[in-house]
């Protein structure tokens, strides 16, 4: 199994209330039932207030690194995450266990 980890950092001046953040947000919020590769699937905005703190979070899990790539590769990922360069930075993880 794979534990895909990404957080994201709304660019400078961006605002989670903002229409296009929102889209962006439940365009994720969607992948969860649309991608069979995944075997988990959880995201949404985070809940502290700290500097070093990121904005929005997704924790996903797939079966092996064909299935990862497979989801990364998907035409709704692809959009999804098309969204987010508009107005957004990202870091990812991917553990395996």
């Amino acid at each position: 199994m794979i534990r895909h980890l990404v957080l994201f950092k709304l660019n400078e001046g961006v605002s989670r209330d903002e229409a296009r953040v929102q889209a962006g947000a439940k365009a994720f919020e969607e992948l969860g039932g649309v991608i069979p590769e995944l075997d988990f699937w959880q995201c949404g905005w985070n809940i502290t207030e700290r500097d070093i703190a990121y904005d929005f979070a997704i924790v996903s899990d797939v079966a092996d690194g064909d299935a990862l790539q497979r989801y990364i590769a998907h035409p709704d990922h692809q959009a999804a995450a098309a969204q987010w360069r508009e107005f957004a930075t990202w870091v990812i993880a991917d553990l395996e266990s």
